[in-house]
């Protein structure tokens, strides 16, 4: 039976944008028996509503507290930019159709750096495309921008991102991002350590062993 880590994210949650380096380099040193499959909890449902300013000061605050832990950068100007909606559910369709061209990796980082570096907006379908056509652009990507626009509006995706939203509810009640370990039919939570990937690679093995 296979060894599987579950990574639950959101493409828009900005603790997985601070704990970005330290999980690329958790992935870089995973036993190759460990496959990954990242699972796109969304945190927030489609909506249209502007998001009340509470909520933007809230959410603001987390970003400075982020950066002061874990010294990660923000680009404040997206609240000055934007109409700022609380809405992550297209962000997870971008990746979910990226995955169908295994680009997934690829594009959750493009909308990361697009929503906390350039104040663009992942919330919008066409943000989203119009980062899509940039990585179709760089030669180490092979993403056809016809099928993914397809796929980011299409039933199917619609389907796996309801089946993925259930599956991270299943899988742990923590927020995202959370790492759960699954091993001869066991699953098991494994702490985030967003300093170190050495800890949590530890807590893994030890769990297999």
């Amino acid at each position: 039976m296979s060894t599987k880590l579950y990574y639950l994210h959101d493409p828009m949650c900005s603790w997985c944008w601070g704990y970005r380096p330290v999980w690329h380099e958790l992935q870089k040193n995973l036993p190759t028996a460990i496959s990954v499959e990242y699972v796109a909890g969304g945190l927030a449902a489609d909506s249209n509503e502007a998001m009340p300013i509470a909520q933007q000061d809230m959410i603001q605050n987390h970003w400075r507290t982020i950066t002061k832990k874990l010294g990660t950068s923000f680009n404040h100007d997206f609240w000055r930019d934007n109409i700022a909606r609380r809405s992550t559910y297209n962000a997870c369709r971008a990746a979910i159709a990226a995955h169908k061209q295994a680009c997934q990796k690829t594009m959750i980082d493009a909308i990361q750096q697009g929503y906390y570096l350039r104040a663009l907006n992942p919330a919008d379908l066409e943000v989203l495309i119009a980062l899509a056509k940039e990585l179709s652009q760089q030669q180490s990507v092979n993403l056809d921008i016809a099928q993914f626009t397809h796929d980011i509006s299409s039933a199917e995706t619609d389907k796996e991102l309801a089946r993925q939203v259930n599956l991270a509810r299943q899988l742990s009640q923590q927020g995202f991002p959370a790492l759960v370990l699954e091993s001869k039919g066991i699953r098991q939570q494994i702490p985030v350590d967003y300093q170190d990937y050495r800890s949590t690679l530890a807590d893994i093995m030890g769990k297999l062993n």
